[in-house]
């Protein structure tokens, strides 16, 4: 969400929430088809949990791209596609290796490996890694466009003989 950085702090906050609600709603299908993709790979075959998780999380950044790109930011710049895409890439990246960090802490760090283990520590994961990709995402991919220009002020002027003519004043008096 654009907002004017000479807005009040209610509309700043507001423009925030609306931006917080569109990345959580993106962010919430991501966690469904992470969550379900790691089951489903963990169900039917016997990849190692971590391998597993990956593969599920690069499925969820996958479908998130087109999410934020195409809803949670629309309204953002979108000139420099490739380099947004290899930003996004790059943050995602990051935001895999928190997420399956924590997973592999508990798995094989405290041995914590039951079904219901993996889960809640992969849930855990993914909100880690949530806090991180929101400020990356916001602030490096999806750049807010600047503000407006405002228009040039017109000023009423006399000239020595009493006639009136406009003069734009510059920008930013």
């Amino acid at each position: 969400m654009t907002t004017p950085k000479n807005g009040s702090a209610r509309d700043r906050v507001r423009g925030l929430a609306r931006e917080v609600a569109k990345f959580g709603a993106v962010g919430g299908l991501g966690v469904l088809v992470n969550l379900g993709v790691f089951n489903l790979i963990r169900s039917t075959t016997d990849l190692q949990v971590v391998r597993a998780s990956v593969i599920a999380t690069m499925v969820a950044i996958a479908t998130n791209y087109l999410g934020f790109r195409y809803f949670a930011y629309r309204d953002r710049a979108q000139s420099g596609r490739t380099r947004e895409l290899a930003l996004f890439v790059a943050f995602s990246v990051i935001g895999l290796v928190i997420e399956n960090g924590v997973l592999y802490t508990a798995t094989y760090g405290f041995g914590w490996d039951t079904p219901l283990a993996t889960n809640v520590f992969k849930f855990l994961g993914i909100g880690v890694a949530t806090v991180f990709r929101f400020w990356s995402y916001r602030t490096w991919v999806f750049k807010a466009l600047p503000p407006p220009a405002p228009a040039p002020l017109v000023v009423e002027q006399r000239d020595t003989q009493g006639a009136q003519s406009r003069t734009p004043e510059p920008a930013g008096k």
